[in-house]
């Protein structure tokens, strides 16, 4: 081969690596970039389920808001009629309803994160069922006192909270400083005054040295259904005992659950709206008063005894004459709990589905997760998420709105 062959060959070759080599480097920043790409996502959500929430919006909530990072406040709230209306409830990220006592009165827990509201309240005290489900959030537990259950486990700081009751004062009108108390006024009842405000818990995460960052990981959400698709009415009946008995009546054009006690209007004291959450959850959970005799069934199935807690000289005034004074929901707690998952109810876009909900009992902080009947997980819309969990006995009614 002469000289002159010889160096178009090599020529091209030349051309062929630097060719070669280009395509190389450009596959590689794609798959880095990408990959960067993946991993920035996945810390954000921390998991791969389709639909969870990405960029500046609620974990929650799936809606845009400046807050939409800030750690949630997950606050004990009264349902009783002299405390009605409550403060704060129309701007809840997601609100949990639930029985205190076998088959009588329920309780509230809102959870506030995107907007904190000027005042929440009345405010009443905790119960340990709540507590794994402010955690699953990682909201701060925000509570006026609490039952003694509650009280024990608070002890072994299982969780960031606030109790809004003093317990070095003596005398009915303690209360932390991070907390106020409204005037008696019309028919509210002392044990109703109760309330804390925005600025109260900012302080209070301050000076607890609290993260205020959110790392929920959040539920997954697809957009509201077009207005030609969306029924025409619905209402959803809750037949908890009087009073508390709840409906929700479905409106079309704001594609919300109108909330109300019975059959008056539910509205939040704070701006006079109408309590109207986007979506609504019906959780079926087994219920029972927590009772001495019971003490070594709690033994017996590995569950931590809750007379454990209880000093001696207490356990006969809690056990209230062998009824018992305080219940336990068996809804995933690591505690009392041989059941972490049950039958549940969705109503969003005006329509009902069936599915079920779990919430790992082995772990405190373990997400309450909501599924399809095909397994996948419930994508709710953007908006507030209202979940009334309701022993199996209670019955609960549906009736489709037209063109359902």
């Amino acid at each position: 081969m002469d000289l002159e062959k010889l160096k178009e060959n090599v020529g091209k070759n030349k051309k062929f690596v630097i060719g070669a080599v280009a395509v190389i480097v450009i596959i590689i920043i794609a798959v880095l970039v990408h990959g960067s790409s993946k991993k920035t996502i996945d810390l954000k959500s921390g998991d791969d389920t389709p639909g969870l929430p990405t960029g500046d919006v609620s974990p929650i909530t799936g809606e845009a808001c400046p807050g939409w990072d800030q750690r949630p406040v997950a606050v004990m709230q009264p349902t009783d009629p002299t405390a009605r209306p409550a403060a704060g409830l129309s701007q809840a990220d997601m609100v949990f309803e639930m029985p205190i006592f076998t088959n009588s009165n329920t309780r509230l827990m809102g959870v506030y994160g995107c907007n904190i509201p000027k005042e929440i309240g009345s405010m009443r005290s905790g119960r340990h069922d709540y507590i794994p489900l402010a955690a699953s959030l990682d909201a701060v537990y925000v509570h006026w006192g609490g039952s003694v259950f509650n009280q024990s486990l608070l002890k072994k700081n299982i969780i960031n909270q606030v109790d809004c009751l003093d317990y070095s004062c003596a005398g009915t009108n303690c209360m932390g400083k991070y907390c106020d108390r409204w005037p008696e006024t019309g028919g509210l009842q002392f044990e109703d005054t109760g309330y804390t405000t925005n600025t109260q818990l900012a302080q209070a995460e301050k000076d607890l040295g609290f993260s205020t960052k959110n790392t929920f990981v959040g539920y997954p959400h697809q957009p509201d259904a077009p207005m030609n698709q969306r029924p025409n009415g619905g209402t959803l009946h809750l037949s908890y005992p009087s009073p508390y008995v709840v409906n929700f009546t479905y409106d079309k054009n704001t594609n919300s659950y109108l909330r109300s006690w019975s059959h008056t209007p539910d509205i939040d004291k704070n701006n006079g709206q109408r309590i109207a959450p986007k979506n609504v959850v019906v959780m079926f959970a087994q219920d029972a008063q927590i009772k001495l005799a019971d003490e070594q069934t709690y033994i017996k199935d590995g569950l931590l005894d809750p007379w454990s807690l209880v000093p001696k000289a207490d356990q006969a005034g809690i056990d209230y004459g062998g009824f018992g004074r305080y219940n336990n929901l068996q809804i995933g707690d690591p505690w009392f709990d041989t059941i972490d998952s049950g039958t549940a109810y969705f109503y969003m876009n005006g329509k009902q589905y069936k599915g079920t909900w779990k919430k790992d009992k082995s772990k405190l902080d373990s997400k309450l997760t909501f599924y399809n009947s095909d397994g996948s997980e419930v994508k709710f819309v953007p908006g507030q998420i209202w979940v009334s969990v309701m022993e199996p006995g209670q019955k609960m009614d549906w009736t489709p709105g037209a063109n359902a």
